[in-house]
């Protein structure tokens, strides 16, 4: 079973940038796809980001051009780099493997604690 550890989250201001980590446990990262994604309160969590075993990515139309997902597959470590933050991306971030089936996601794992992230002035 695949074991997450989210971190990075904070305080930042609109406009600012933060670098989520997500490390995984287990011999298979290397071949999962893995994904990020976000809960924000009161609403569902969402798919924000998702990366191959082969490096393809993914993103939601929320944060395209904004936000960078990236694996270190010798770290087993998920990276969500986060730019031009705005304050609807405030939400708690998680990471989970996943696998696809057409244009759906879903995920393979239980779900870690999550990392907050906060944009606020």
């Amino acid at each position: 079973q695949v074991q997450l550890v989210e971190s990075g989250g904070g305080l930042v201001q609109p406009g600012g940038s933060l670098t989520l980590s997500c490390a995984a446990s287990g011999s298979r990262f290397s071949r999962n796809a893995m994904g990020w994604y976000r809960q924000a309160p009161g609403k569902q969590r969402e798919r924000v980001a998702t990366i191959t075993s082969g490096g393809s990515t993914n993103y939601a139309d929320s944060v395209k051009g904004r936000f960078t997902i990236s694996r270190d597959n010798a770290k087993n470590t998920v990276y969500l780099q986060m730019n031009s933050l705005k304050p609807e991306d405030t939400a708690v971030y998680y990471c989970n493997a996943v696998v696809t089936s057409g244009s759906s996601y879903y995920t393979i794992a239980s779900w870690g604690e999550g990392t907050q992230v906060t944009v606020s002035s």
